[in-house]
């Protein structure tokens, strides 16, 4: 059994007194692996556009040292996209922050739609995709960015690397819930694993534009049920990942041996 914290938070302000307090409480629980939304850690991207570099830059080296500092306080490990300031630009990352180390991944598939087009404003991976992988108390966890999850190719990898629960760290608008749900509900399923999405909540208002990211955050289980949800206000999902409720279903449901036998996988 592992278990998991999704904090669904809006973007966090300087202080680090929220995250302590959330992660004192997952020290008490037992909890050693906390996943963030996106755009908790950073502004979003549309507000971004609009801060001085220098602020960006401020803004990620603050949050980098205060997770660092709150990972080795109480021995747990942080997954959290996260905005890293390069020379020419932005480049959206996925951290994996550990007591011991910080690991940066490149976000492969960027939003590219004309209202949401953060294709368009960060600097796009240079390496050929290779999905993350962390291994916490027995469980193999693949790490997805929310859109990441739209492509057939990243789910291969879930396969070809054994991955018995996805972390999704993930931001939703527009009332999308349902087809977030479908979509997921479908892939757990189909690939028996578990599904982490963890959303952020909060707005983003500009002149006529005005959207609500709506929370939402939600445990998929090998089956592809809803085990848990969370509302749209700031809350905290515990995931209970079961080894032997994946192996049940994969026993069940047999997509991993049929492909072993056709040499997929």
């Amino acid at each position: 059994m592992s278990l998991v914290a999704g904090l669904q938070l809006p973007t966090l302000p300087m202080s680090e007194s929220k995250l302590d307090y959330y992660f004192r409480i997952c020290a008490k629980k037992e909890i050693s692996l906390v996943v963030l939304g996106e755009y908790v850690l950073n502004s979003f991207y549309k507000e971004l556009a609009n801060m001085p570099k220098s602020m960006v830059k401020e803004q990620s080296q603050h949050k980098i040292k205060v997770l660092k500092a709150l990972c080795t306080k109480y021995g747990i490990s942080v997954v959290a996209p996260l905005v890293l300031v390069k020379k020419d630009g932005y480049q959206k990352v996925t951290a994996k922050f550990t007591p011991k180390s910080v690991h940066y991944y490149p976000q492969y598939w960027l939003i590219h739609f004309k209202h949401w087009n953060e294709e368009r404003f960060f600097l796009p991976s240079q390496e050929k995709y290779d999905l993350p992988v962390l291994l916490h108390e027995g469980i193999r966890y693949g790490i997805v960015g929310g859109f990441e999850a739209h492509y057939d190719s990243v789910w291969a990898d879930v396969d070809k690397k054994r991955i018995d629960a996805v972390l999704m760290p993930s931001i939703g608008a527009f009332n999308s819930q349902d087809r977030w749900r479908a979509l997921l509900m479908t892939r757990a399923f189909t690939h028996n694993v578990y599904i982490i999405r963890v959303n952020r909540i909060g707005s983003y208002r500009k002149d006529e534009e005005d959207w609500h990211f709506y929370g939402d955050s939600t445990l998929f289980n090998p089956y592809g049920e809803v085990e848990l949800s969370l509302g749209d206000k700031e809350e905290m999902l515990i995931a209970n990942i079961e080894k032997s409720a994946i192996s049940e279903a994969r026993r069940v449901w047999g997509w991993r041996s049929q492909m072993s036998k056709k040499g997929i996988i």
